[in-house]
Formats: C-alpha cells, structure tokens, sequence
C-alpha cells in the first residue's frame, strides 16, 4: 500500500457514498438523527480535495494529516470517531515507506479499535463497529492465512455486508437510535452501511 492508493480509495468511497445517498439517508432518516449522510458526505468531499497535498507524504502522515482533517469536519458523533481511526492508522504506519498487507491490516485493527475506545462500544450494540470489528479480525486472519487478494477482498465484501444486515435484529445500546429502545429492530444500523459501502469501495480500489 502507498499514498496513491490511500487517495485512490478516498475518491473510490466519495463515488460510492454518493451512489448509496439515497439509503443511508433513508436508514438515517428511520433511526439516527437526520445528519448523518451530510457529516459522511462533508468529510468524503474535503478528503477528496485535499488529496494533491497528500501524494508526497509516506502513508502513516497521509493518514494522520486525514484524521486531523476530519476531525474539523465532520460533525455530529462521528467526526471524532471516524477522525481517531484514521490518527490511530497513521501512528501504526509512522516511518513505513510502503507498508505490505500484514503491516496495513495491523494498523486497521488498530484504527478500529481507536473507535471502540473513543466511542466505548463493542459488537452487538447497533454502532459501526459491528461491521468494522469482524472485517478487521477477518482482514488478520485472511493475511496470516496469505490469502490471494481477490479472495481477501470477496471474504471482506462478504463479511461487512452480512454484519451490516445484522443490525436488523439488534436493539441499540449507543447513539441517537438507543432512545427508540425496540423501535430500531428492523432497521439497518446507518453507519454500518456507511462502512459496507466504504469498506466494497476500498477493496474494489485495491484489486485494479
């Protein structure tokens, strides 16, 4: 993985969040507070901007500079969320010229687990995380495994997509849509569609 792949991807995620607006609004709209797709697409529009100042760095400061940017961009309860993962990304990655699957897959995990601990939520409780957590621990284990790429990326696709419709049947325990207590059974946790969505578009980038 290098810098051109980072901002390959980020423009990858821009066109597929906006492909997906129509749904994540709607899913936004059933159980969060409204603002969602508007913080997602905010934040996808900046990063997409400030890509040309982002090639000449190594990965690790791409994706600290990303987070520090996000951090002023996206509002609501994702922003420091989102914002922390990329930091933590970058503080695994610190002095990588070129990092190889493992190195990455190592630093996702630890970007995720920055939102578990900034967010103090786990699986099970209707957040982001209950598709960010399987795919991190997937994506280890599939590298361990040295698992040939396209067969990663279609376990990853496969593993983010069946959590995400998971959240059909939890009642969430964090966020806006923790006030609706039953209400929110059979609706799709917005932001862990947000992740399928980003996490397809990503693998998608990488397999070009």
């Amino acid at each position: 993985m290098n810098t051109l792949t980072i901002t390959e991807a980020l423009a990858a995620v821009q066109r597929a969040i906006l492909d997906n607006e129509a749904q994540i609004e709607s899913l936004d709209r059933a159980i969060g507070d409204g603002d969602h797709f508007i913080n997602v697409r905010r934040g996808c529009e900046v990063l997409v901007d400030m890509s040309p100042n982002l090639q000449d760095l190594p990965p690790g400061a791409a994706l600290h500079k990303i987070g520090m940017k996000l951090l002023g961009t996206i509002g609501g309860a994702s922003g420091p969320l989102i914002s922390s993962f990329f930091m933590a990304m970058g503080l695994s990655l610190e002095g990588v010229a070129e990092p190889d699957r493992r190195q990455f897959a190592i630093a996702f995990a630890g970007g995720v687990d920055a939102i578990k601990q900034r967010g103090k939520a786990d699986v099970g409780e209707k957040t982001m995380l209950d598709v960010l957590i399987p795919v991190s621990r997937l994506l280890i284990k599939l590298t361990d495994a040295e698992t040939p790429l396209p067969e990663l990326c279609a376990q990853l696709k496969s593993e983010a997509t069946h959590n995400m419709l998971a959240t059909r049947d939890m009642i969430a325990s964090k966020g806006r849509a923790s006030f609706l207590g039953e209400r929110a059974l059979g609706h799709i946790d917005p932001g862990c569609k947000t992740c399928e969505v980003a996490i397809s578009a990503v693998c998608d980038t990488v397999l070009q």
